[in-house]
């Protein structure tokens, strides 16, 4: 008590300082008109991105996980041969050692100028990761954004020579051109 009784006799004298009951956001700094260019900004980059592949959420695979897609059309044998390694690879992106961010810059990229030049069957190498801290990153969202595409048909786990389930081939829907190609070539009216 003795403590006590002397902090009392030394705070004797002291008054505990007035506190306002609001805190003051100060809302006039900013002007309206800088308010509504970050606005505008904001609105107009998301408008100029072409990029649709989506970033913020995606379901984990296993590193040795066999990726296998499918649209409805595409004809069994055909798939059958596209997942066995039997067409002949158009291009091929290299996605070892990218960022997720990265990544979806390209694999959007690529599958843009693949279908510009009209090519089918590509090869990504997005690897296992299984020595990543996060394994099958790269994996798991390329098996995401691939099926985002309206252009992209069928796609399938490499073949062992190829990369195996560190890699996917990739079927591209045919281009009007290229159709038309085909039906001259048989003379399909």
């Amino acid at each position: 008590m003795d403590d006590f009784s002397e902090f009392k006799d030394a705070m004797g004298d002291v008054t505990p300082l007035k506190m306002e009951a609001r805190v003051s956001l100060n809302k006039g700094q900013q002007s309206r008109t800088a308010i509504a260019q970050r606005r505008q900004a904001a609105v107009t980059d998301l408008q100029d991105d072409p990029n649709h592949l989506s970033d913020t959420y995606v379901h984990m695979v296993k590193p040795y996980d066999i990726l296998e897609y499918k649209k409805d059309g595409v004809q069994e044998g055909v798939y059958r041969k596209f997942r066995l390694g039997k067409y002949q690879l158009d291009a091929r992106l290299d996605l070892h050692r990218k960022t997720v961010q990265q990544a979806r810059e390209e694999v959007f990229r690529f599958i843009e100028d693949a279908m510009k030049y009209d090519l089918r069957t590509l090869i990504i190498l997005h690897g296992k990761g299984e020595k990543e801290a996060t394994p099958a990153l790269l994996k798991s969202w390329t098996n995401k954004w691939l099926r985002e595409f309206d252009d992209v048909i069928a796609f399938h786990s490499a073949q062992q020579q190829h990369g195996g389930t560190g890699a996917v081939y990739v079927m591209l829907r045919k281009s009007e051109r290229k159709k038309q190609e085909t039906r001259e070539k048989h003379r399909i009216k």
